[in-house]
């Protein structure tokens, strides 16, 4: 049946489970009563829709409080055995992934570094990295006695821009890490031993560190707010709408300066040239800092943090500090960019360089920033940390997965059909079977 707004019943019955699951999700547990105000819906919707998610065991029960004068109030929870995600962070020095219960707790974690056989110079061999995520879902599941048929997706974040494709899939189009429209989903699908039921989500990095800190961190509560990846390169997620998902900015690929530096990217005068971690160690080498042999860049770094803030007392690096104090003006600038772009409630850094050295020096950073932006939207912008910490990406990652379950009232995604074979195949069939 549809209704003269173009609804039918189905999606009415659909909007409804998922107004009920998100309020349980974020706001739970409640009473039966406390979910009527809180979604809109009549007590007689919410009986409905509740006895529905508890018979499919996507609710429970969570004790109880005492009500006015009357029964004790039974409270509702989302179970958080219903079902898992995976998270994946295709990081810019190792590949993370995450197993989570449908509350984001997570149950097992493996790691694969990308040494110097599956990363070169900033460049990823797709194969390596496509076996890296193969094998490290094979260890969660393993390691937590899970069954793939219980997860509800595989989100995915990754260096670039994400295309999404009727013939691959998810695309991937990596221009600093040397990724040229890989079909990243696609050969997911064809290397990983999962149901053919279970989705990946692919998307960029930053955006799935934006959608971590707005659901669970630092950007809860906010209009408004640009959460910023801080690692090797950087990157931006821009969110309007707390309710929706952020959009993803190639931030780190502003000019800050004319016929600049040159870029991992291939162009000059790029913010990330200046600011990115691998560019801060550059310019540190250049001004004579050393030069560690086979130390990843994470440990470069934090030889480079310790040199300009020693801990001991001892006498900072000056070459350490001249670095770093450029760097915070880049980024001083950059955040100006975006607060005269954007004029957020709100700019967070994340990433793991970002919370290497954004305690540090992020005052210095906003200092620059409120100098080189408008005086009114500087004014109303705070300026802070994310909260979520190095597992950021991998959590906004599995969110993808997890928002699509709770678009769809709960319901998993059923496989594609398959494919009908081409009906000249079919006539061909016909006539050599009789």
């Amino acid at each position: 049946m549809t209704r003269p707004n173009g609804r039918t019943v189905r999606d009415l019955r659909r909007e409804n489970r998922t107004a009920v699951l998100r309020r349980l999700y974020f706001d739970g547990p409640l009473s039966r009563f406390s979910l009527g105000p809180a979604t809109g819906l009549s007590s007689g919707s919410i009986s409905n829709v509740v006895a529905e998610l508890v018979a499919e065991g996507l609710v429970e029960e969570a004790g109880s409080v005492d009500s006015a004068g009357g029964r004790p109030r039974i409270l509702l929870r989302v179970a958080p055995d219903s079902g898992r995600m995976i998270g994946v962070d295709v990081g810019e020095t190792r590949v993370r992934v995450e197993l989570f219960d449908l509350t984001l707790t997570e149950l097992a974690r493996a790691e694969r570094p990308l040494t110097a056989s599956g990363q070169d110079t900033g460049r990823y061999e797709v194969g390596v990295v496509v076996d890296h995520i193969r094998d490290a879902i094979a260890e969660v599941l393993r390691t937590a006695d899970v069954p793939a048929e219980s997860l509800l997706g595989v989100g995915i974040g990754v260096p670039g821009i994400v295309e999404r494709t009727a013939e691959a899939g998810a695309v991937v189009h990596g221009q600093t890490i040397g990724w040229d429209a890989v079909p990243l989903e696609r050969l997911l699908r064809e290397a990983v031993d999962l149901p053919a039921g279970v989705p990946y989500r692919i998307d960029n990095g930053a955006r799935t560190l934006g959608q971590a800190e707005m659901w669970f961190g630092a950007g809860r509560g906010a209009t408004s707010a640009v959460v910023v990846l801080f690692g090797s390169g950087v990157g931006a997620c821009v969110t309007t709408d707390p309710s929706g998902p952020g959009r993803a900015l190639e931030w780190g690929h502003l000019k800050v300066q004319v016929r600049g530096r040159r870029c991992r990217c291939g162009a000059q005068g790029c913010l990330e040239a200046y600011a990115g971690a691998g560019a801060l160690l550059e310019r540190w080498r250049e001004a004579g800092g050393p030069s560690p042999a086979g130390a990843d860049e994470e440990t470069a770094l934090a030889a480079l943090a310790s040199a300009a803030y020693p801990e001991d007392g001892g006498t900072p690096d000056p070459a350490a500090v001249a670095v770093l104090a450029e760097t915070a003006e880049y980024l001083g600038a950059g955040f100006a960019d975006l607060v005269n772009l954007f004029q957020p409630e709100r700019i967070l850094v994340g990433g793991w360089a970002g919370l290497l050295l954004g305690p540090r020096f992020l005052a210095e950073v906003e200092r620059h920033a409120r100098a080189y932006a408008l005086a009114y939207p500087a004014a109303r912008v705070t300026l802070g940390m994310g909260t979520l910490g190095p597992d950021a990406v991998t959590v906004g990652a599995a969110i993808l997965p997890l928002a699509d379950f709770f678009a769809r009232g709960g319901r998993r995604e059923s496989p594609a059909p398959p494919e009908a074979p081409p009906a000249w195949t079919r006539s061909l069939r016909d006539r050599t079977t009789r």
